[in-house]
């Protein structure tokens, strides 16, 4: 039985077999709401580094999956249990679907809650995600965007931003102290820039790209560095821009080999490393753990009160998502192939209604609003 006014098919993007490209057609409309989820008529979706491990099999599970788990969208129905969330609010869906609410990381801080390991999925990583008309999420984890924000812009920030700010913030650095960032001019790092900015923090932004570097500039990073000299010639650079001693805090948001001995090379002595890039190893030289006391923590999505917080931040102060926009679902191969060239400024976005940005923009004039879109 499926729900009232719903079709029962759907176009989706799937992985139908890991290490191939994904396919789009038909698929099943979700029909069951468990009592905290929303059923989503997906507005927006984007695409992350993390759909091409997914895609690859790094997290197994069944086939076939519906990819992305970066969401936008109007909520077309809602379970029983959720009293914050009503059928026509716009959402930024939350990644984490059933956490057991009973484990020390469920009943612990709430900014430590998505590390629950009994959950029962992950959207767009082991359970159908973003890049279908319909999608089904965990209302718990999934936040109303504020009224001046579009859907294009809140996609990337589902896992980007959500992601980039928790690093941001695990820094733990003060006003006006020094924090790096690795990966300074892709997806999340021009986000961080923006957001440590914000929390009123110098920035050096490290990149190996010329079009990264080019953003990193572009989003007032303070210092910007090429990752591709000598790393000696990196540091000494790093530390003249410091008063000598390094940055404060670095966040490493790139996988490259060389990327998280890089971000620690260039933070001070007793610095500390966020790492957030998910490479299959992280290689790090034994004399920065040892002999320079680097501190090294990981570092994954945010908290649904985190989500919030960084939502406002993008509002207040009028934080720019550099986007790539692709008008439907069969635009994803194209945008696929765009992304793996390494040209890519920001984020690659998939709009998939029409209809829900015009009926957004639409809302705005009426209401003499501004988007910070």
């Amino acid at each position: 039985m499926g729900i009232d006014g719903i079709p029962e098919s759907m176009l989706a993007c799937q992985v139908v077999e890991f290490g191939k490209p994904y396919k789009i057609q038909q698929a099943p409309t979700p029909s069951k709401l468990e009592d905290n989820d929303l059923l989503i008529k997906v507005a927006v979706a984007s695409l992350c580094h993390t759909d091409s491990l997914i895609r690859n099999g790094l997290f197994g599970g069944k086939l076939p999956r519906i990819a992305s788990h970066e969401g936008t969208g109007t909520v077309v129905a809602v379970g029983s249990a959720i009293t914050d969330i009503r059928p026509g609010d716009r959402v930024m869906c939350g990644l984490p679907y059933r956490r057991c609410g009973k484990c020390a990381s469920c009943l612990g801080p709430e900014d430590y809650r998505q590390y629950c390991p009994h959950v029962k999925g992950q959207l767009g990583v082991t359970m159908d995600g973003a890049f279908a008309e319909y999608l089904i999420c965990d209302g718990r984890e999934s936040s109303k965007l504020p009224d001046s924000m579009s859907f294009e812009t809140a996609a990337p920030l589902a896992c980007a931003g959500c992601t980039v700010y928790r690093g941001v913030v695990q820094g733990g650095l003060k006003k006006g102290q020094w924090l790096g960032i690795v990966g300074s001019g892709g997806g999340l790092g021009h986000l961080g820039i923006q957001f440590a900015k914000a929390m009123g923090y110098k920035v050096v932004g490290v990149d190996a790209r010329d079009e990264g570097l080019d953003l990193s500039k572009q989003m007032k990073a303070d210092v910007v560095v090429d990752a591709r000299k000598d790393l000696k010639e990196v540091v000494e650079e790093v530390q003249r821009a410091t008063g000598g001693e390094g940055v404060d805090a670095t966040v490493n948001v790139s996988d490259a080999k060389s990327a998280a001995a890089t971000a620690c090379a260039i933070t001070r002595m007793r610095g500390k490393l966020v790492q957030i890039a998910q490479p299959d190893e992280v290689a790090i030289p034994m004399r920065e753990l040892i002999f320079r006391d680097i501190r090294v923590e990981g570092s994954l999505i945010c908290s649904r009160g985190q989500g919030q917080q960084m939502l406002q931040m993008v509002v207040d102060h009028n934080i720019a998502v550099k986007k790539n926009i692709f008008h439907g679902l069969s635009q994803i191969p194209e945008l696929v192939e765009f992304a793996h060239q390494g040209k890519m400024q920001g984020k690659g976005v998939v709009v998939v209604d029409e209809d829900a940005i015009r009926k957004e923009k639409a809302t705005w004039v009426a209401n003499g609003m501004t988007s910070n879109s």
